[in-house]
């Protein structure tokens, strides 16, 4: 795209937001409880990762808690991975959320909430809260089970 200014071209980038989906609206799963935010997780995580690496993904539902999709947010060593918030927010954005389930496993199986997985969350609840996107939980998993921390009252 080119500009035209006090006789100064300007070149800048066209941006474009899309939101292309191949699951019909009924077929979508309904997020109710932190039970089944696990199970949509674990259907779309790689298990052959799952005690390797740290992953970070969000789940973003409408306004009926249907699942719109998943986005792999991050993947990083054995001990972490970053998640910026700014790609989360961009993301729910431009799929028109109403709501986003945040989830990461730990390649240790402990599971516990570190400092800095609370830190994070607080961050994007509160970002959420700015653009009216709702914070509906953030999930730990192991290969096996998993920490909620709605069910815990972490958040």
């Amino acid at each position: 795209m080119e500009w035209t200014i006090q006789n100064k071209k300007w070149k800048v980038a066209e941006l474009k937001l899309a939101y292309k989906t191949k699951v019909k609206a009924d077929l979508r799963p309904k997020v109710t409880s932190s039970k089944d935010s696990f199970a949509i997780f674990k259907e779309n995580w790689d298990m052959t990762k799952i005690e390797l690496v740290e992953q970070f993904k969000v789940l973003f539902t409408n306004r009926a808690n249907k699942c719109l999709g998943i986005v792999d947010i991050s993947s990083g060593g054995i001990t972490g991975t970053v998640a910026d918030p700014k790609i989360i927010l961009a993301a729910a954005l431009k799929c028109g959320a109403c709501g986003f389930v945040l989830c990461h496993n730990h390649p240790s199986g402990n599971l516990t909430a570190s400092q800095s997985d609370i830190d994070l969350t607080r961050k994007l609840k509160e970002g959420g809260k700015l653009l009216e996107i709702q914070y509906l939980d953030h999930i730990i998993i192991t290969a096996t089970t998993y920490l909620s921390f709605a069910d815990e009252g972490l958040i």
